[in-house]
């Protein structure tokens, strides 16, 4: 895939008609990164669950690897959230510029208490939400011909954190979905297929029903098409998308997705490629980047007792060092991840093996010795 710096900064050049509520300042045409006595620093965030065990097995392959990455590391997760906290991580990441990202569990039911990892995003500006959904040779699944990346708009909707009882036993949730935004992630989307081959964009929607909130978002993808002719533009309403997803998966190219029903397709189409161990989430805004497993899944029940799957934090791990310029680094542990998955077949319980987390990280250290 397409650097996502060069992606970013192609986001915003002139070639293309440009409405005015989607112009930024040319400072933001890349996101930072911040470089040490030519070492990268990485801000790692352990999150809940199987997350702090992931990173440690993430930090040992990029030391067999003698990857020029550092860490720093803060401990934000359900036990420690307070403001401060969150502060601490939010400037970490903007000092660093990117993150690695394990999810952290939200266990407060006060209505004025933010999800931490919606919290983030928004605090960044993480507007996309990119997923590439893929099947593997080495794992069985009903479907074998899946290729789809879901492109999720990342800080409204849904999402926005704006709900109130109205009066005693009514509750009422604003959606809020705005032009500049919509616009935004949707150009974001057309410059992906365009610099990746991408041949198909569809926008998927409740419009029939919201008609102003999801008319909008529709409105704004269908005028952002107009300026890519070379790529095929339809639209699908969610409800026949989900069933569409799961019966015949290979119609689909690029998904372009409101928050909310981003959150529920994303997870059904990592489910449809072997499950929430495999795949890697990237999330961009103009200044940063954060890069997670796809699911946002903590894992919680299984955690500490190594049978967690190391893959999808991997691939993030891989996401991240593409991103990082480190094209070499990224192509020797994604070789090796592949060879583990498809060829050696080590797999994990989730995966119908009875491979353990520990075998799968030797595997994957075993291959990058053997290349590096």
């Amino acid at each position: 895939m397409a650097n996502s710096v060069a992606l970013l900064r192609n986001l915003y050049r002139t070639t293309h008609v440009w409405t005015p509520a989607c112009v930024v300042p040319t400072r933001k045409l890349t996101t930072a990164k911040a470089k040490y006595g030519g070492r990268f620093m990485v801000t790692v965030l352990p999150g809940d669950g199987i997350g702090p065990e992931l990173m440690k097995h993430v930090r040992e392959v990029f030391r067999y690897g003698g990857i020029p990455v550092d860490f720093e590391e803060v401990s934000l997760d359900s036990e420690q959230d307070d403001i401060e906290t969150v502060s601490e991580a939010i400037t970490a990441i903007k000092r660093n510029g990117v993150a690695l990202k394990g999810n952290i569990e939200t266990r407060h039911n006060s209505p004025s208490y933010k999800s931490r990892n919606v919290e983030l995003r928004l605090r960044l500006g993480l507007f996309v939400n990119v997923i590439h959904c893929k099947s593997q040779a080495g794992v069985v699944t009903r479907h074998n011909d899946i290729d789809i990346v879901l492109i999720r708009q990342n800080t409204e909707g849904e999402y926005s954190c704006a709900e109130h009882e109205s009066v005693p036993g009514v509750v009422e949730s604003l959606k809020v979905i705005t032009r500049k935004k919509s616009e935004e992630v949707a150009r974001y989307a057309f410059e992906f297929a365009h610099q990746n081959g991408r041949k198909k964009i569809t926008a998927v929607h409740k419009a029939n029903i919201m008609k102003l909130s999801d008319g909008l978002f529709l409105q704004c993808c269908g005028e952002v098409s107009k300026d890519y002719p070379g790529i095929e533009f339809d639209n699908m309403i969610i409800d026949n998308c989900s069933m569409q997803l799961v019966s015949n998966p290979s119609q689909f190219d690029v998904l372009l997705l409101p928050n909310l029903y981003g959150n529920i397709l994303t997870n059904i189409a990592c489910g449809l490629v072997g499950g929430p161990g495999i795949t890697s989430g990237r999330n961009y805004g103009h200044d940063y980047a954060v890069f997670e497993t796809g699911t946002r899944n903590t894992g919680k029940s299984i955690a500490g007792k190594n049978i967690a799957n190391p893959l999808a934090m991997m691939n993030a791990s891989v996401d991240l060092l593409d991103h990082l310029g480190l094209k070499k680094d990224a192509t020797v542990i994604r070789n090796a991840i592949d060879k583990t998955l498809n060829v050696d077949k080590v797999h994990t319980p989730d995966l119908g093996g009875q491979a353990t987390t520990r075998d799968v990280v030797n595997n994957i250290i075993k291959e990058v010795q053997a290349t590096t």
